[in-house]
């Protein structure tokens, strides 16, 4: 299946690897991408929305820079809004709420237009590695393939364990298994490894929800977009809306504290950044009466909505009694509990600027694996990864953004 030797091959189909293998391919190296779910190309893991403060500008760089997130974040909006404009044009921050669905298909096409580029569905088990350099993977089914540099973009799928109240199980996000014996392998040859946690709120039906007793927040009047191409200008857009939490609902929530394992010590992980669970802020504000709830449309034709604010690993019963009791949730109905979920990350003190490995040559990280979050954040390095692997190999000089200077 695999008598060739690639130049690059691209391990996962997030926003990092999607942008790697982009960027890798459209500079002529022949690249594959591998991924456990090729139907998973492209998911917004979270909540569906790119850009926002200190994000807007990172997609209209990676944009300046021939990335792919702009153009797909363009064609699948559903909303845009620019925050911050009552500040200063410097603290202005572009922000676009997504159709999930169409953001994920936008990508695969895209990805599939792009001359250089195959794809494999399998999990990789391992790296190949000869005199100190990655030459390629090894499947799941023992498959080796060979390539002259490796990214590996495995997001939270490294031994990722799923919390719910008292409960785990192994999985990469809801629905998927975990990526196993990557962390162990580059343990044994001298890397660092740490565990990290992140989570994520319930997601609900629309048809239950009371919208007439939440605050509609609709998109900007005269929408902009990302990329500076020649991108759709949104016509039409789909309101989010806001509601509160209430001293009632905190109590509910406090009865569920010490199953909570985000919040009782069970998990002992750190955070990629400061991103509090719902019990979280009731605990560490326990001055205010209420918190802000974003209902956020999962896209155009779905009734699935993201419950943004509401991040918990509260036991699935006391997240459902609890969020009975916000405003406009009265009647609700869950799709899904939120989640926690922990991970293997590598701290990126040992890559170089390129973010190629300093132990293994040829071998390059971006994205979640390097303790970061964020689809902007992932999207972003992943670029950089797959530009210095390609320029690596064509030994030409890396390219390296530095504060000083413009290019």
């Amino acid at each position: 299946m695999f008598a060739e030797t690639y130049d690059i091959i691209v391990v996962g189909g997030g926003h990092a690897g999607c942008e790697a293998a982009a960027a890798a391919a459209n500079m002529g190296s022949r690249t594959l991408l591998v991924t456990m779910n090729l139907q998973t190309i492209g998911q917004m893991s979270c909540n569906p929305a790119m850009g926002g403060i200190a994000k807007g500008q990172i997609v209209r760089e990676i944009d300046a820079l021939g990335g792919y997130s702009g153009i797909i974040t363009d064609k699948s909006a559903i909303q845009f809004k620019m925050l911050n404009k009552s500040k200063g044009p410097a603290m202005w921050s572009p922000r676009a709420q997504n159709d999930r669905m169409r953001f994920a298909e936008e990508w695969r096409l895209a990805l599939e237009r792009t001359e250089n580029l195959d794809f494999y569905q399998e999990m990789v088990h391992g790296i190949l590695i000869e005199e100190g350099k990655a030459t390629g993977v090894r499947t799941s089914l023992g498959i080796d393939i060979r390539a002259r540099a490796v990214v590996l973009t495995n997001g939270t799928f490294l031994n990722g364990l799923i919390h719910i109240g008292d409960k785990n199980f192994g999985g990469g996000r809801a629905g998927e298994r975990a990526a196993t014996g990557i962390t162990e392998q580059l343990r044994d040859v001298g890397f660092d490894s740490g565990r990290m946690k992140t989570g994520t709120p319930p997601r609900v039906d629309g048809r239950s929800l009371d919208y007439s007793k939440m605050v509609p927040q609709p998109g900007d009047v005269l929408p902009a977009k990302f990329s500076y191409l020649d991108t759709p200008v949104l016509e039409k857009q789909r309101d989010c809306h806001m509601t509160y939490t209430s001293p009632e609902v905190h109590e509910l929530l406090r009865e569920g504290f010490d199953r909570s394992p985000m919040f009782n010590g069970r998990i002992k992980s750190i955070g990629p950044r400061y991103c509090p669970s719902i019990e979280d802020k009731i605990h560490r504000f326990k001055e205010r009466e209420r918190h802000q709830i974003f209902v956020e449309p999962e896209g155009w034709d779905t009734v699935e909505v993201y419950v943004n604010g509401f991040s918990t690993s509260l036991p699935e019963d006391v997240q459902y009694k609890a969020l009975k009791s916000v405003a406009g949730f009265e009647q609700v109905k869950f799709f899904r509990p939120g989640y926690a979920i922990e991970y293997d990350y590598f701290p990126p003190t040992q890559l170089r600027h390129t973010l190629e490995t300093k132990l293994i040559g040829n071998l390059y990280f971006a994205g979640q694996i390097n303790g970061t979050t964020g689809y902007e954040e992932a999207g972003s390095q992943g670029l950089i990864a797959g530009i210095n692997a390609h320029l690596k190999l064509a030994e030409r000089d890396p390219f390296i953004l530095r504060r000083d200077r413009r290019t």
